[in-house]
């Protein structure tokens, strides 16, 4: 990606619904007010991992801390995202190796609403703020529609 495209970021894709919700995921961990001054697409720019940058990551490798914690950080966004769009709690549960390789699932109830398998967590990212909105949007819908396929295990 080039110096032009992260400086100028997707406005319609940084408005959307997921976009948001992540957003204030990061803002909520910032306990001492480290981030204020940082624009709401600056502290979402790690997830943008564009195709040179991803060239730059070994093929095999463990995943860092960081990360781990800007995946959780975008499956708790999804996950209220879909709470708040159905009202039913969302819960996430990760269950990976330290070689990168495992599984998230997000529950409602009893009911599974999202399940992803992980892989080569050490290179996660999108290769821009469109695709990263898409794959949040995406999840969230999915998630919506089990609960509304099964209303009566969501909310047990």
């Amino acid at each position: 990606m080039s110096e032009a495209a992260v400086a100028t970021p997707d406005l319609a894709a940084m408005d959307t619904v997921f976009v948001k919700e992540l957003v204030k995921q990061w803002r909520a961990q910032d306990m001492h007010g480290t981030w204020e001054g940082k624009s709401d697409f600056d502290l979402i720019e790690p997830y943008i991992v564009d195709k040179v940058k991803r060239k730059e990551i070994p093929m095999v490798g463990d995943p860092d801390p960081e990360t781990i914690w800007r995946l959780e950080l975008f499956y708790n966004a999804i996950g209220l995202t879909i709470e708040r769009e159905t009202g039913c709690m969302v819960s996430p549960m990760i269950k990976m190796s330290h070689e990168g390789f495992g599984r998230i699932i997000l529950m409602a109830g009893r009911l599974i609403v999202v399940n992803k398998m992980l892989r080569d967590v050490h290179r996660y990212g999108y290769d821009n703020l469109n695709k990263l909105a898409d794959e949040g949007a995406k999840a969230v819908a999915a998630g919506v529609a089990m609960i509304e396929k099964f209303p009566e295990v969501a909310k047990y």
